[in-house]
């Protein structure tokens, strides 16, 4: 895979669960509205895939790198953004929201824990190490916007 595309698809799926995850749990935990968490997956899905994909565009411009390498990572960063954020939407819209929200929790730690592997592997170093530390990230995000959420609404609902 080139490096540009490998770089924005790498940003863009990290990017995706970790974005999609926070939003996702702090709004059910602030809203408990199916209508609310959906409508921020699919917001997120947009909104924020063209976000990234500018910011990764304009970093690789400051670093200098080729037209076509921007471009590429550009599009891969939008694509793998825009995809990975989109797959939390199905299950909300085959369950409760409080089993959706348990099953894209666990989805999102899977695609962390595979792409993990995968770099650990690339890089030849431990997996465990790699899996531990972007997981655990997940997962800290993950507390924090549930508790942000249910601070929501308690104290400003």
């Amino acid at each position: 895979m080139r490096e540009a595309v490998k770089k924005g698809f790498s940003f863009g799926l990290t990017s995706g669960v970790i974005t999609t995850l926070g939003l996702m749990v702090g709004l059910e935990a602030s809203t408990e509205s199916r209508l609310a968490v959906l409508g921020g997956i699919l917001a997120i899905a947009v909104a924020d895939a063209f976000s990234d994909a500018l910011g990764m565009h304009v970093s690789e411009e400051a670093t200098r790198h080729s037209a076509k390498s921007v471009w590429q990572s550009t599009f891969a960063t939008f694509f793998a953004k825009f995809f990975f954020a989109m797959t939390f939407a199905v299950p909300m819209l085959l369950f409760s929201l409080t089993t959706a929200v348990i099953v894209n929790i666990a989805w999102g730690l899977l695609l962390i824990t595979v792409y993990s592997i995968h770099l650990a592997r690339q890089e030849k170093i431990k997996p465990w190490k790699v899996v531990f530390e972007h997981a655990g990230i997940a997962v800290l995000v993950v507390i924090a916007t549930h508790y942000l959420g249910r601070f929501i609404s308690v104290y400003l609902g």
